[in-house]
């Protein structure tokens, strides 16, 4: 795979756009709608994985439906300057934090979690709390999603396994 910027052009553009509203559509039915054959549509398709601007495919899964009835955004403060190198480590033992980024501002990272209930929340809470560079943590709840198709409304990866200790991927994905 190559990691360079890749060159993709409006043909390419229009078959992306596709393939993320809905990953499941055949190359046929997306070379309708762009003025290719199905193979010319499969060719690029594979050539944009190869170059890494297409980097899986997946399913959209309602959260509740696997059991995350409860959401919330955590910003994290640290002691002194955490790496994100360490915090990745920290993140990586939580399976039901689903995304976390290194932020600007007051807090040094931002997590998104997902939990069973407020209880199950408060337990991920605690287990985030006692890494000895936590500081302190801030928590918004989600109450609902005001744009339901959006990405942050549906879970993304695979379901973990109970407390395994298992992590979710953190690969970026195409709907």
């Amino acid at each position: 795979m190559n990691s360079g910027a890749a060159s993709f052009d409006e043909l390419d553009r229009k078959i992306i756009t596709a393939l993320m509203a809905n990953a499941r559509t055949s190359f046929a039915e997306i070379g309708t709608s762009v003025g290719l054959s199905a193979t010319a549509v499969k060719r690029r398709v594979d050539r944009l994985r190869d170059t890494g601007v297409i980097t899986g495919f997946t399913a959209t899964v309602k959260p509740s439906a696997l059991g995350w009835r409860t959401e919330a955004y955590v910003e994290v403060y640290c002691e002194g300057a955490a790496p994100p190198r360490r915090l990745a480590e920290v993140v990586r033992n939580h399976p039901e934090i689903t995304a976390a980024m290194t932020v600007t501002g007051g807090a040094d990272a931002l997590l998104h979690v997902r939990a069973r209930d407020v209880e199950h929340f408060e337990e991920v809470l605690e287990r985030i709390r006692v890494e000895p560079f936590i500081r302190k943590t801030i928590s918004v709840m989600v109450l609902s999603h005001l744009i339901p198709e959006s990405p942050e409304a549906g879970a993304t990866q695979a379901v973990p396994e109970e407390n395994t200790g298992s992590s979710w991927g953190d690969a970026a994905v195409v709907r």
